[in-house]
């Protein structure tokens, strides 16, 4: 005992940073801990007392700012559907800068008001008496019931809101715009799809040089404009983008025909085709045309491997295969590309018509 005595020192022994307390005394920190204290500070805010005049002038201020949420959020809902409609608009490139800085000057510039009145409303208009709150058994008897109905109102009473109109009114008018601003912002997401996807300009096209006399209309190479030959697609393995010819000049829409019509042209070796049934005549000595929008979002399937004969869309490596109707052999797509139905006149490639079902994303077709 003696030698642990001496190892650990004197108990009572005064160490430079103050005295050593001893052991089996109370802390002296007991004194100045939050459980110890039998009164708690009031929270800064109005007083236990409003004056009444100063109140007055306060709930103005609190009501201005809650009309300048209103204004602004209004302004927010008016600009978006009036005037950023003009010349392209939300939907454009050319006044985006102008559509943000508005849109989001009056968005913030309607919760910044907001926050304002409310804070002014907790500090210069609720009392800020001090409450305790007592805990009991969970179960509330008829006069717990009562007291927290008392209490609710007192709190109600306390808060300005129900002897107060001006300011209620004021605040429900300032909330009601921006409940709203949800809802107005579904219309950038632009309108729906409807029927629109569920054809594309190769069927118009068909039709136009059916009217004609001709069998189809032929198959362009994108970007060249150039009308393709069977002859000129003849090496097996290779695969180009093509489009329905004079889509440029006679569709209505020209970049959306463009963007829906868009088709790669594949030459899969003759002896490694399957052609679907009810298909078979729709290749041309093993040159297939397929969508090139993926089926899962709509990005462009515009990969290609030679050695397998695999479809693959970067986004999110949905793999066709090329060799049987396009079916998915990997990834999130749900669907095989749509495939063109394909003929030959006068020794260039022609389509004979429509893709048979809707392209793009499968839940494109909902509408």
């Amino acid at each position: 005992m003696s030698d642990n005595n001496e190892t650990a020192g004197p108990v009572n022994e005064p160490r430079e940073d103050g005295p050593v307390r001893k052991v089996g005394t109370p802390s002296p920190a007991e004194d100045n801990t939050l459980l110890a204290q039998e009164e708690y500070p009031a929270p800064a805010g109005a007083g236990e007392e409003l004056d009444e005049r100063e109140a007055k002038r306060a709930e103005r201020i609190v009501a201005s700012f809650f009309l300048l949420a209103f204004a602004a959020s209004v302004a927010f809902i008016v600009y978006f559907i009036g005037w950023s409609g003009r010349d392209g608009g939300m939907h454009g490139i050319h006044r985006a800068k102008e559509s943000n800085l508005w849109l989001g000057g009056m968005m913030a510039l309607a919760f910044l008001a907001m926050a304002i009145g409310v804070t002014i409303w907790v500090r210069r208009l609720m009392t800020s008496k001090p409450i305790v709150q007592e805990r009991h058994a969970l179960e509330a008897d008829t006069g717990t019931r009562r007291a927290f109905t008392e209490a609710f109102l007192e709190g109600a009473e306390d808060s300005g809101i129900t002897k107060r109109p001006l300011l209620r009114r004021t605040l429900l008018l300032a909330a009601a715009p921006l409940g709203l601003a949800p809802l107005v912002l579904l219309r950038d997401l632009g309108p729906l799809p409807e029927k629109k996807l569920r054809h594309t300009y190769w069927g118009e096209a068909v039709k136009a040089a059916k009217a004609k006399g001709r069998r189809g209309v032929r198959l362009v190479v994108d970007g060249t404009n150039k009308p393709l030959k069977v002859s000129d697609f003849a090496s097996p393995g290779g695969m180009i983008t093509v489009l329905p010819e004079g889509i440029e000049e006679n569709a209505h829409h020209p970049m959306n025909e463009v963007a829906k019509a868009v088709t790669i042209l594949i030459n899969v070796p003759a002896d490694q085709f399957k052609p679907a049934k009810g298909r078979e005549n729709w290749h041309v000595n093993g040159i297939v045309a397929y969508s090139k929008i993926c089926t899962h979002v709509g990005c462009p399937a515009a990969l290609y491997e030679q050695t397998t004969h695999h479809i693959l869309c970067p986004c999110h490596q949905s793999t066709f295969d090329a060799t049987d109707a396009a079916k998915v052999v990997f990834g999130p797509a749900a669907r095989p590309l749509p495939q063109l139905p394909l003929g030959v006149e006068d020794g260039y490639l022609i389509a004979t018509g429509d893709f048979p079902e809707p392209i793009g994303p499968s839940f494109w077709e909902r509408g």
